[in-house]
């Protein structure tokens, strides 16, 4: 069953304001939200982020970054993007430096 989330927490999930939310469901920028008997607004996690659901781990890859001041520290760098390979690869990501 799925937990629907009361008007502050879906701000909160979302990281905007009450005010923005309200704004967004009267402009029609995000799905109207179920009203409980009191009148207060529930909604869908899953209708709020739908891209979650969308795009799976599998399809998912993370950038590493790194970078040096100048051409002296060469190996500085080539030090960092091997950290940054074994970092990625520890954690099981799909990954390109």
């Amino acid at each position: 069953m799925t937990k629907f989330l009361s008007i502050s927490d879906a701000a909160k999930l979302l990281s905007v304001s009450v005010s923005t939310l309200r704004r967004w469901e009267k402009d029609g920028k995000i799905q109207p939200a179920t009203r409980t008997s009191g009148n207060q607004r529930r909604y869908d996690p899953a209708q709020l982020l739908p891209h979650r659901d969308k795009q799976s781990d599998a399809k998912r890859k993370t950038i590493a970054y790194a970078r040096v001041s100048s051409r002296d520290q060469k190996s500085d760098l080539d030090r960092q993007a091997k950290m940054l390979e074994l970092f990625c690869s520890a954690n099981g990501w799909k990954f390109e430096v």
